[in-house]
């Protein structure tokens, strides 16, 4: 018998309905940070999580004030929990949830720009070498 719906019985857990009381994995799912609560929780595994600048787990409890540092790839941000939500919703929900901090934001800003910056592109106005070009392409680099 479970006992996960009783407030205060062994076993219940931080996502037991307690609107008040939301996990970590929970509430970056719900604010659209990641697509599924299982990556999410893989993040947070993974150390790329960290709550009022310490390593979280998944289960933490998440309160109104604490500030969330989160890293996707290259980019990094600095969130302050504004709302609580267990609930996935739309997005303009997802975004009363939190609001980025200003050095955060311009960190993550600057990031994106120097992403953007530094892609190579590469000029498909030629096309693809034909069959000549490429056997010649192989005498040059020595692959006969």
């Amino acid at each position: 018998m479970s006992r996960r719906g009783i407030p205060g019985a062994p076993g219940a857990g931080a996502d037991d309905g307690d609107p008040h009381r939301v996990r970590l994995d929970q509430w970056l799912w719900a604010a659209r940070f990641f697509k599924t609560r299982s990556l999410a929780a893989e993040a947070i595994d993974g150390g790329k999580v960290e709550v009022g600048g310490e390593r979280a787990k998944r289960a933490r409890v998440v309160r109104v004030g604490d500030v969330v540092k989160l890293r996707q790839g290259p980019i990094e941000f600095e969130l302050v929990v504004k709302a609580l939500a267990a609930r996935r919703g739309s997005a303009s929900i997802a975004q009363a949830l939190y609001e980025e901090t200003p050095e955060g934001k311009a960190l993550r800003e600057r990031t994106q720009l120097q992403l953007k910056l530094a892609h190579v592109q590469y000029d498909f106005a030629e096309g693809r070498p034909d069959k000549k070009q490429r056997r010649d392409l192989d005498r040059w680099k020595g692959r006969e």
